[in-house]
């Protein structure tokens, strides 16, 4: 009999727009540790401990129930009184929280014992005010200060920081409890006297000043906050978006997390009445703006939920940056990276106001507003963003290609800036196969692939608005580049792209999974598609649990490090899009049951940022990165990706079509799409395996805009292939 495993953070986690809390499992939040209470890069709460005469509780289980609140349940040790002991496990408690903006925390303690108790409970709170970059590197450099304030007649504890112009506030506030609360040597105190069966109850209200904004609590407890704003947005997401259903429980719950993920991971945009909104990257550090992560993000959700991408088009189009600034790594054209609001921002002590150290989010910007215009139909939209997308085309030309040589490179000018500046970026991400460092300004692999497609999709832009000059002469473009990348990057002996040039100009030979990305984009010719695809899934890239992001066989392969061995859903998403695309319908269905199978082993079927590249083994089970976040939202979009990827999803609302070639794995034999939109229509469909074939059926909407193309020659394929067999008969 097989035993169930489930894996995940041991923490409890609530987010809501900028603002998020960590604690531990019991609802404290321990200190010293990276846990409290978030917002706005700043954290706010640091420790959060609760005592009975000064004794700890013990935990007996916890979980969310929904991704903005959760409960806690807690008993007893033996409490010494003067009035006599109070037995272990006769006074449970149970700690509720639920975040809309603030947080409101509801504390139940009940007497089970028969007869009467009396202690007291104390609760520690304590705020640190310490920036998140300074928490995440654990090294934190007080610079301001921090008063106190207690007013017992309101009930009210207002802790203030102040660091010339900047300041953050905490106000917490004591409701609905009957003792008397007291605050004294940095503890709220408050006296219980139960008798038997009796129930005591207090809410504690968390306010913020954000330093522009007062952002309120939620006054009503925890029994209405699956009624509240928080929950009604949820619950309109969760309406609007694709529903699918098959008989593969895995992939069915995978896909509905995801979904609530991409609900709660969305940051309204700031100073707009538009219902809009950008996907922050991921708790708990990358709640905020990203380039790169917003743009792939809207991609995975354009069958999802298409208008996501017109938020991330919209609030980056805002930060498009105009000015040279060797600093933020900034130049005239480019699209920012990341945008961050604490202390460390605020003093530019760190280039993050924005910092625009991303060689990629520029081309990306492209890719997915003309995704969005395929999606949704809007003329509108690439008229209203065709400026910008001008200039993102003229950095390409004059920044992304350093040297002038046709290809893009990227090196910080920055004293902070990122030594490598694509999705891989942490500083050991890039190294030659000897397992050292790659030096001087490296040109990705894929860094050439977005360009390819980004110059592709735009020629189709301009096509739509009349303007064939300049669609020919990025076509043209476009064709140079290809045939320039694969002179330069093919290695033929191995049969694979390499990783990189070198500032050097040198083929970096490390096998990795970066030109599985270069199939995505249509920038490998037909004839070595399936030497790539091979070469991602031999044993040293294929896992079980996914491709690897380095070959096993490396000297700096790491099957539990950031990037030099672990396996990351987005990569495998994506990668699986461009198996899909040059007709390796079966080997995008192993990738993407690999993936969907080691999801089945985390809590709530949550899909974490990333996860160690170990083998597969039948006693084994995925492990996961320590410090991965989670939720994070493109590995929950990598679901997408793959459900992109089965039914050969292509779609072109200019054209009042939805073009799709279904090719089902027996392991997902069923596929039922329900709100399935493209433009302003919308259809319901029914997939099924007959036989080796897959048919479709239009259940609801007008069966006429739908119809069956192979998948590789759509509007979303630009490579110099030819067509190859539909996998989908109609119904």
């Amino acid at each position: 009999m097989a035993q169930e495993i489930a894996i995940g953070p041991q923490r409890l986690v609530l987010n809501h727009g900028v603002g998020f809390l960590v604690s531990e499992q019991d609802g404290q939040i321990s200190w010293p540790t990276d846990q409290g209470f978030y917002y706005a890069d700043t954290r706010l709460l640091s420790a959060w401990l609760i005592y009975a005469n000064g004794e700890t509780w013990d935990a007996l289980d916890s979980a969310n129930i929904a991704p903005f609140a959760a409960r806690a349940y807690l008993t007893n040790k033996k409490i010494v009184t003067e009035r006599g002991d109070i037995a272990p496990q006769t006074v449970g408690m149970v700690i509720s929280r639920h975040m809309c903006g603030g947080i409101h925390e509801d504390i139940e303690l009940v007497n089970r014992a028969q007869k009467t108790v009396e202690f007291n409970l104390e609760i520690l709170p304590r705020s640190d005010f310490a920036d998140l970059f300074e928490v995440k590197a654990n090294h934190i450099v007080r610079r301001g200060r921090i008063a106190t304030d207690w007013n017992g007649r309101t009930r009210r504890l207002h802790t203030t920081y102040q660091d010339r112009d900047f300041r953050r506030e905490l106000t917490i506030s004591v409701h609905s409890v009957s003792s008397h609360a007291v605050y004294a040597n940095g503890r709220l105190s408050f006296d219980v006297c139960l008798e038997p069966g009796e129930h005591w109850r207090a809410c504690l209200l968390y306010e913020v000043f954000d330093g522009k904004t007062t952002i309120k609590a939620p006054h009503d407890c925890i029994e209405k906050a699956l009624e509240g704003p928080q929950a009604e947005h949820l619950n309109q997401w969760l309406d609007t978006a694709l529903k699918l259903r098959t008989p593969d429980d895995d992939f069915s719950r995978l896909y509905r997390q995801a979904v609530e993920d991409m609900a709660t991971l969305r940051l309204p945009i700031e100073d707009t009445n538009e219902l809009e909104f950008v996907p922050a990257a991921g708790v708990p550090w990358f709640v905020g703006l990203f380039g790169r992560d917003s743009l792939i993000v809207s991609y995975q959700n354009a069958m999802v939920y298409p208008d996501l991408a017109r938020g991330a088009l919209d609030v980056l189009e805002r930060y498009q940056a105009q000015e040279r600034d060797d600093y933020r790594d900034a130049e005239p054209g480019k699209i920012m990276h990341e945008l961050r609001t604490g202390e460390l921002a605020h003093f530019k002590l760190i280039p993050h106001t924005p910092y625009y150290g991303t060689a990629d989010a520029t081309p990306l910007y492209l890719v997915v507003l003309h995704n969005a215009w395929r999606c949704t139909g809007d003329r509108g939209l690439i008229e209203r963003h065709l400026e910008t997308a001008e200039k993102c085309l003229a950095w390409i030309d004059e920044y992304g290609d350093r040297d002038g040589d046709g290809f893009q490179e990227y090196q910080t000018r920055s004293s902070a800036g990122y030594e490598n500046q694509g999705w891989k970026d942490s500083g050991e991400a890039l190294v030659y196969p000897d397992g050292s460092l790659v030096k001087g300004p490296k040109a990705l692999c894929e860094l050439q692939g977005y360009v390819y497609d980004a110059w592709q999709r735009m020629a189709q832009v301009y096509d739509a608005l009349g303007d064939a000059g300049r669609a020919g002469s990025l076509r043209e473009k476009a064709r140079r580049l290809f045939e320039r990348f694969n002179e330069a990057f093919w290695d033929e002996a191995s049969g694979f792209y390499a990783f990189c040039l070198d500032g050097e100009k040198r083929p970096v030979l490390s096998v990795a999974s970066n030109p599985g990305h270069c199939l995505w984009s249509g920038i490998v010719p037909r004839e070595r598609a399936a030497r790539v695809v091979a070469r991602l899934l031999a044993d040293d890239m294929w896992s079980g649990w996914g491709i690897r992001t380095l070959s096993a066989d490396h000297p700096a392969y790491n099957p539990h490090a950031y990037q030099n061995g672990a396996v990351w859903p987005h990569d495998n998403g994506l990668i699986a899009l461009g198996f899909a695309r040059y007709g390796f319908r079966a080997e995008a269905a192993k990738v993407a049951r690999a993936v969907i199978d080691a999801a089945g082993y985390f809590v709530q079927h949550r899909m974490p940022e990333l996860y160690a590249g170990l083998t597969r083994e039948t006693t084994n089970f995925p492990v996961l990165y320590q410090g991965a976040n989670v939720p994070q939202a493109w590995a929950a979009g990598s679901c997408f990706a793959f459900l992109k990827a089965l039914v050969g999803f292509q779609p072109d609302a200019p054209g009042g079509r939805l073009y799709l070639d279904p090719a089902l794995p027996d392991w997902a034999s069923e596929l039922q799409l329900r709100d399935l939109r493209v433009g302003q229509a919308a259809v319901d469909l029914r997939l099924w395996r007959d036989g080796a074939r897959t048919r479709l059926e239009v259940t609801r909407g007008d069966p006429s805009l739908v119809e069956i193309r192979p998948f590789n020659c759509g509007p979303d394929f630009w490579g110099d292939t030819a067509a190859l067999p539909s996998g989908a008969d109609p119904g």
